[in-house]
């Protein structure tokens, strides 16, 4: 077994499906001792220079969660989490902390303009991760 514990971000874009369906796939072909899966969507509330913040209403992020159970087949255990703050310091505290050894995410998210105001969340945690993260394209 390569990898004993996974985390997949997951924030219900097009490519965090495909890198969901690719953690899954890795899970799955190591049946046997099959790693640990952990999806977690991290939410952060949207500043403007005027100082308003929008607030990311929490039921989204539930609805977020409950998509990636939907696609989640019955034969994987798997454990979902939601984390405010930074996506990207989100993914990479949440790795630390539970001793994962690959991350894998999509190469963007929701959209440029977020990733605009933002940064890029993958360029952050490749650059910052201790582990290896795969990037899903």
């Amino acid at each position: 077994m390569l990898f004993s514990k996974i985390l997949v971000a997951y924030d219900g874009s097009n490519l965090s499906k495909k890198a969901l369906a690719k953690a899954i796939e890795i899970v799955q072909q190591e049946a046997a001792q099959a790693p640990q899966l952990h999806v977690i969507h991290g939410v952060q509330d949207v500043s403007y220079a005027m100082g308003t913040t929008i607030a990311i209403d929490p039921k989204i992020s539930e609805g977020v969660i409950q998509e990636a159970r939907d696609l989640m087949p019955s034969t994987v255990d798997a454990s979902y989490v939601i984390q405010n703050g930074s996506p990207a310091n989100s993914i990479l505290d949440y790795a630390d902390e539970n001793g994962v050894d690959l991350i894998i995410m999509g190469s963007r998210g929701l959209g440029a303009i977020r990733e605009f105001f933002l940064g890029s969340v993958s360029h952050n945690v490749v650059q910052n991760s201790k582990v290896p993260v795969l990037i899903v394209k």
